[in-house]
């Protein structure tokens, strides 16, 4: 069988989070209380945020000190260019590891979002085989992974010129494909698959995987918005799991 061209199969992922985004409508009182640790973490990311802009300009002059010599108003410029690079960094690098760590703190009640959908759809695992280290190992994998990312993203972002657009885009990119692997957890691991097997199995439906991730990813960055996002991310990632272990089970 033909696959679908690559943007069909992006927006036919990104759908998943608009079926997602409807438990607010049918069931509202879970979405709420998957809504209450992605608040609370939300904060806490809030203070990091502020505390990282209050310090951007002595961040900046720490990593940028081959500039001290340069004459204005390129020392200036060079200056600016940096502080927006850690800013974006620093900004991307909290977004890509506030799932991970919504997820640990908010296990139940993702949990809870993630078999209510599994049910609705039949032959639901019998019982999730999530534990507790097995989580915080994966949570911290990703998270390593979201720091080399961000790293990265701060190099492009020094490149003069596009340097700051190239990270805008990869940051959206890589970031999409970082969220897919965290939210996709429940249903991976309920099933015994390992962060390796679960890996492959999305890069194999890379594009409605990417469609899925990047979207949650934009909406992550709307100030606020990762409160309703959250929970309604956690529905769709479990409909993108069944869609992406049905088309494994079809190859095998």
């Amino acid at each position: 069988m033909t696959r679908p061209p690559a943007r069909i199969e992006f927006f036919a992922g990104a759908a998943f989070l608009g079926r997602g985004l409807r438990m607010w409508i049918t069931s509202p009182r879970l979405m709420l209380l998957g809504a209450l640790p992605a608040f609370i973490v939300g904060l806490v990311y809030l203070a990091g945020i502020v505390v990282l802009l209050v310090n951007l300009e002595t961040i900046a002059v720490a990593i940028s000190p081959f500039a001290s010599g340069w004459d204005e108003p390129w020392r200036t410029g060079m200056r600016v260019v940096t502080g927006v690079a850690v800013a974006a960094a620093g900004i991307l690098l909290l977004a890509y590891t506030f799932v991970a760590v919504t997820l640990l703190v908010g296990d139940p009640f993702y949990e809870r979002i993630w078999r209510a959908v599994e049910t609705s759809l039949g032959d639901a695992p019998v019982e999730a085989k999530r534990g507790l280290l097995w989580s915080i190992g994966d949570a911290v994998r990703l998270i390593a992974l979201a720091a080399l990312v961000a790293l990265l993203l701060l190099i492009c972002g020094l490149i003069p010129g596009l340097g700051q657009l190239l990270a805008l885009v990869l940051g959206a990119v890589l970031g999409g494909w970082i969220l897919a692997l965290e939210l996709t957890g429940f249903a991976f691991d309920a099933r015994g698959f390992t962060l390796s097997q679960r890996r492959r199995m999305l890069r194999a439906r890379r594009s409605r995987s990417l469609g899925f991730g990047v979207l949650t990813y934009l909406l992550f960055l709307i100030p606020g918005a990762a409160v309703i996002v959250m929970p309604a991310a956690v529905a769709g990632a479990a409909l993108l799991s069944r869609d992406v272990l049905e088309a494994e089970a079809r190859t095998a």
